[in-house]
């Protein structure tokens, strides 16, 4: 299957999805919807989310807004404006992300909490945010941020400090013996090498961690950015991933964390961020508010602040993924 065809065959899938998740296209103009989804795979992003940050700053960049167009797609905005998928449908929960409204205003989700109790150095990524945070070596005070795609449920990401053993341009892949197995079972056969080209899933650029079997990497399908759909790898969009390959040093150190919920502050006021929690750690909303307290008393150690606790809580259980005032 060539590299479009499984791009437009990734997409069908995706609006088989949407229609048995109940989201009714069955009166809308399908083959409209086709070619929306076939032109994002000739999207490019051009927005990069690099900021000047303080030592002591905990958030960065503001809310954006898009005036939706006509063959707007939430999959097309999230790579014109690097984002990932979920992050749109996060913010903009009652808008189709398919067949959005011409017209409509929707939000940007382009302001961040940097995650806190961590070294600000190297890569950082938190795993329910589906975001990476890189602080370049050589340049002191700036920190990079890109959407990425994390394992899904049972092929988890692991949470670890770990590091850059080293990086590859155009990578060969070999598929783990467990993907092998699992695309046999699914009467979908794959090669045990898939050298560099539009069939490898790799993308262009890898950087190998010192986890075995785990890498950063690019991606030929980039519709899939800013989901739980990998085998335990890290996706980026293509340009994310050339970026980075450019820029980061092997044995630069990358931390995988798991915070659902950030706190940040601007003077006096306190804001939350979260995000849905990986439904592998967290299984009710006891669970929920015993991580939000843990994530106050591992920011606020040193003295009580101002907090409203139930809109927090409200906050939390919503998760849309964008900073909000709770004091």
């Amino acid at each position: 299957m060539g590299g479009l065809k499984k791009e437009i065959f990734f997409y069908w899938k995706l609006l088989e999805q949407v229609l048995l998740g109940g989201l009714h296209l069955l009166g809308t103009n399908f083959f409209k919807c086709i070619f929306i989804f076939v032109s994002t795979f000739f999207l490019q992003n051009t927005y990069c989310y690099e900021f000047t940050i303080l030592s002591d700053q905990d958030i960065v960049g503001t809310l954006g807004k898009h005036l939706i167009k006509e063959s707007d797609t939430f999959v097309k905005l999230a790579r014109q404006y690097n984002l990932g998928f979920n992050e749109l449908l996060m913010a903009n929960p009652n808008i189709d992300p398919w067949l959005p409204e011409v017209g409509i205003e929707i939000i940007l989700p382009t302001r961040f909490i940097i995650p806190s109790n961590i070294k600000r150095e190297g890569i950082v990524i938190n795993l329910p945010e589906l975001r990476l945070y890189y602080f370049p070596e050589n340049r002191p005070g700036v920190l990079v941020t890109h959407p990425i795609s994390i394992g899904r449920m049972d092929w988890s990401t692991p949470i670890v400090n770990t590091s850059i053993y080293s990086k590859a341009e155009n990578p060969t892949w070999y598929p783990p013996q467990s993907i092998i197995d699992e695309r046999a079972s699914q009467n979908r056969p794959i090669d045990r090498v898939i050298p560099p080209g539009p069939e490898n899933p790799l993308g262009n650029h890898a950087l190998r961690l010192m986890l075995p079997g785990y890498l950063i990497h690019g991606t030929n399908m980039p519709a899939g950015v800013g989901m739980r759909v990998t085998h335990g790898c890290i996706r980026m969009f293509p340009e994310d991933i050339e970026r980075l390959y450019l820029d980061v040093p092997t044995g630069t150190l990358v931390q995988i964390i798991n915070q659902p919920f950030k706190l940040g502050s601007i003077g006096n006021s306190h804001f939350l961020e979260a995000h849905p929690p990986l439904q592998d750690t967290i299984a009710d909303t006891r669970g929920v508010m015993t991580e939000l307290t843990k994530t106050y008393i591992s920011i606020f150690s040193k003295g009580e602040v101002s907090f409203n606790w139930s809109y927090a809580e409200e906050i939390a259980n919503i998760s849309n993924g964008l900073p909000v005032k709770v004091n």
